[in-house]
């Protein structure tokens, strides 16, 4: 599969290892307790950069052994070597090809005997800056849907063939806050995040009897190469758009925030946690500002 997306864009934007830093400053006893994934195995697809690539190094500093896997294979190898860590390797993987998508889920198996995460990161905007039907091409339909969703439904269908023998394991999928909030990004894209959440809430019914937790985030505007990439524009100014918009004020969602909901979903710290899409989004998809506004500005007319 093409992949629109430019390598040179990608290879700026890798995730901060000020974590690592800080467990680093921590004593023995600290650090032991701080990992959170002692031990697990995990698979995250999409992973070559962006929240991928940031929450696959989380996921090492936590005590994970993770196979991170894409179709930028030279981002994706060049991630492995920066880390330099034992526990972290690469398997390319196109998530719309089946036997792709079985081999990575073999080489798990192969390597560690289990699987005990699927995070199914993987995923395509289409044509974002398309915002009506009138103008769309179906083929960018086909196309979104089969990245995004046929892709997460491969991802978990070995996934859970790997888990269902062992009764437990987390899946995970990134959605968007276009699951929960209309209008944002394409049509194709919107119905691939909506179709998303709905494939994760009929897996923990499916799924539930043998342990497996199934679970959705959805992040609202982060600053990843791939979103870079679509608007064109440098890092600080989707920064400064997300704050200008935000309902939370004094923060801004980065991908670091992302990994760390990925860590907590896939810990045993939600062990009772399925079926459920967490909205990474500072309160944005609560409300609708427009109408306080000009009821605002309403008043202060007739004030005047």
């Amino acid at each position: 599969m093409k992949n629109s997306i430019n390598t040179q864009i990608l290879q700026p934007f890798v995730c901060r290892n000020t974590a690592m830093e800080e467990l680093s400053n921590l004593p023995a006893s600290a650090t032991t307790v701080g990992k959170r994934l002692e031990g697990k195995v995990a698979i995250i697809t999409g992973a070559a950069g962006g929240i991928g690539a940031c929450t696959a190094k989380l996921f090492i500093q936590h005590g994970a052994k993770v196979i991170i896997s894409d179709v930028l294979d030279d981002l994706g190898t060049a991630l492995c070597q920066d880390v330099a860590s034992e526990n972290l390797s690469y398997v390319h993987c196109d998530v719309t090809n089946e036997s792709d998508v079985k081999n990575l889920v073999e080489t798990a198996i192969s390597k560690y005997g289990k699987l005990d995460i699927m995070y199914s990161n993987a995923g395509i905007g289409g044509q974002f800056h398309v915002s009506s039907i009138v103008d769309a091409e179906s083929d960018d339909l086909k196309r979104v849907m089969d990245v995004n969703v046929h892709g997460a439904f491969l991802c978990a269908k070995y996934a859970a063939r790997a888990m269902v023998p062992a009764r437990k394991g987390v899946i995970l999928f990134t959605a968007s806050n276009a699951s929960v909030t209309s209008g944002i990004g394409s049509n194709s894209f919107g119905a691939s995040k909506v179709a998303i959440v709905g494939l994760a809430r009929n897996l923990c019914v499916d799924l539930g009897k043998y342990g497996i937790r199934v679970n959705c985030i959805s992040p609202f505007l982060v600053a990843t190469p791939a979103t870079i990439g679509a608007f064109n524009v440098n890092q600080d100014r989707i920064e400064k758009l997300y704050e200008s918009i935000s309902i939370l004020k004094g923060v801004v969602l980065k991908m670091e925030d992302v990994a760390q909901t990925a860590i907590f979903l896939a810990s045993d710290e939600s062990k009772v946690i399925s079926g459920q899409n967490i909205v990474i989004d500072g309160g944005y998809g609560t409300t609708h500002l427009s109408f306080k506004m000009k009821i605002q500005e309403l008043m202060s007319g007739n004030q005047n």
